[in-house]
């Protein structure tokens, strides 16, 4: 309305701009053109109005069946990196969208209530940070394009689709982190998407141009000489295009002239052409902080664990009191062992659905970010391993500063004891069941984990080039790590040991337990672990770090350092 009071007032304004039309015919005669192109322009007005309230309509009936199936099951529906990463995406970009397309409509209490709550909505970083979770996915669990495109991942519920726009989308992400590889994997999904009849708001002119960029800065330049001839049968005139067949030819020509003096020089013997992993490449430009990625990916998708007869000899179940201790004698716990060495143990229905509930509802308004410190205690978490959702901030231990780093994606919050009787009492069982005193133990910390939620190889004690980490809690380092798994993770998210290939699966209501520090006080490295990223699901874990201090006549030192 407001724009059609705008046309007639232009209209009322052309027509009173000379008063003495009258006196000229001539004048006139223009007034009858100018008031057909004012007709002309507020029927397309109309027509433009129409079409925009009827895209709001779709827009709107899309969302309501949308929202309407994620509500069943908020968690698991989220819990599917598809729906998170569109779901950002929406929230960023498609509602940015709609209130341009409705910036002029007169329901002001809609614009109003959008402009409200657009300051809670998820920031560009958020939507960067949910696409390159799907790139993480892809890589660890060797995952197709075309695989997380149609959402046909392992124990989803809420299949969802990716539209050529999404998977252009993703591609510019990685286009903008100059990854190459991931770049040409969903610019082809994209592409062959739109090859297969999709309607899209993005040309397939456009992807080839992004694709041809990531396949010539991977050396391919026949396919990019290739491609680059397809864009101009799409678009004789494309500037970029011509100016690149010209060189691509060019650099072609080189190419093979230096392959046939290199033939020459081995003396007609036949060039033994090497495969290139383009990953291998990839990791290799992007300066891949962890030589043991691979081993680490092998073990969450469940290979390479180093699980021999011999060692499976060893591992047992049993029920234990821990020295008839009188809060266990009439509900012994049980215990399967998960590996001999370092001794991993898993305590099976170890915490009951009401406490993990309770824990968690402590717990949901505090999740933060995790940053260097304990936020109850101030002490120094391990660095430069703790990392948070977006961009942690972290303790570099070379120049003393904060930084920040991608290791882990997730939100923590912290519990203490006297809070609420459910934590002291999960505080006093962790004591019962291990022996050790929880008096000089950090708090309760509870993580929830984001999408491609993860966090990679580290270690929980203190090395010994960290000798301040836990200076101020004057409690020593942390002698063993006690977990707990609150929720079933659909697929993904396992605890993996790199040294040994050793790989534990999140199971609801049972918790691991292992010693980081042998008696000695000497630090067990062959307990360098890592969470797994969450592939489908919504993984929460709640873990206690039992530090040295008062652990003296409890776990006794040893003579040997590896005893």
């Amino acid at each position: 309305m407001a724009l059609c009071w705008f046309v007639l007032s232009c209209i009322f304004q052309t027509l009173h701009a000379h008063n003495d039309f009258f006196t000229s015919i001539g004048q006139m005669t223009d007034l009858l053109y100018t008031e057909k192109d004012l007709v002309t322009s507020l029927k397309d007005y109309i027509r433009a109005e129409e079409n925009k309230l009827e895209q709001v309509k779709q827009w709107a009936e899309k969302l309501d069946s949308l929202t309407l199936t994620a509500m069943e099951d908020p968690e698991r529906f989220v819990g599917h990196p598809v729906n998170a990463f569109k779901l950002m995406k929406r929230l960023v970009t498609e509602w940015s969208d709609l209130e341009n397309l409705v910036l002029k409509d007169t329901t002001d209490g809609f614009i109003s209530n959008l402009t409200v709550q657009r300051q809670y909505f998820p920031t560009d970083e958020d939507q960067t940070g949910a696409a390159k979770a799907l790139l993480r996915l892809q890589d660890t669990y060797q995952l197709s394009a075309n695989t997380i495109s149609t959402g046909d991942l392992p124990g989803v519920v809420h299949k969802s689709r990716m539209t050529a726009e999404d998977c252009f989308e993703l591609g510019k992400v990685a286009y903008a982190e100059a990854d190459y590889y991931h770049t040409e994997l969903w610019m082809t999904q994209a592409l062959r998407q739109l090859d297969e009849g999709e309607d899209s708001t993005v040309d397939k002119v456009t992807v080839m141009d992004y694709l041809n960029y990531a396949i010539y800065q991977q050396g391919e330049l026949d396919r990019a000489l290739e491609l680059t001839k397809r864009m101009l049968k799409l678009d004789p005139s494309h500037q970029r295009a011509n100016g690149n067949l010209r060189y691509f030819e060019v650099q072609l020509e080189k190419q093979r002239k230096a392959e046939e003096e290199e033939a020459r020089k081995q003396d007609g013997g036949e060039k033994e052409k090497k495969h290139i992993d383009k990953r291998d490449v990839q990791m290799k430009r992007s300066r891949d902080p962890l030589p043991e990625r691979k081993r680490y990916e092998q073990l969450c998708r469940g290979q390479g664990i180093k699980m021999t007869r011999r060692r499976q000899s060893r591992l047992f179940c049993r029920y234990v009191n821990n020295n008839n201790n009188p809060r266990l004698l009439l509900a012994p716990v049980k215990v399967e062992d998960e590996w001999d060495r370092p001794h991993i143990v898993r305590y099976h229905e170890i915490i009951s659905e009401y406490e993990i509930e309770k824990v968690k509802e402590l717990a949901k308004p505090r999740l933060r970010r995790a940053t260097i410190s304990n936020p109850i205690t101030g002490v120094l978490e391990t660095a430069p391993y703790r990392i948070s959702k977006r961009r942690a901030t972290v303790h570099d231990p070379n120049t003393g500063k904060l930084t920040t780093a991608n290791y882990r994606v997730s939100k923590s919050a912290w519990l203490q004891g006297y809070e609420h009787p459910v934590v002291h009492m999960i505080n006093q069982r962790i004591e019962d069941v291990t022996g050790l005193d929880m008096l000089t133990a950090e708090e309760l910390q509870v993580a929830n984990y984001g999408v491609g939620g993860q966090y990679e190889p580290h270690f929980d004690f203190g090395r010994k080039d960290e000798p301040d980490a836990f200076k101020e809690l004057g409690t020593g380092n942390r002698i063993a790590t006690w977990l707990f798994y609150m929720s079933d993770v659909p697929a993904g998210g396992a605890t993996v040991f790199t040294d040994v290939g050793a790989a534990i699966w999140p199971k609801k209501g049972t918790a691991v337990f292992w010693y980081n520090l042998f008696p000695s006080g000497e630090g067990d490295y062959s307990t360098r672990h890592a969470a797994c990223p969450v592939l489908v699901g919504n993984k929460w874990v709640s873990n206690k770090w039992i530090h040295e201090r008062g652990q003296e006549f409890r776990r006794p030192c040893s003579l040997s350092e590896t005893e």
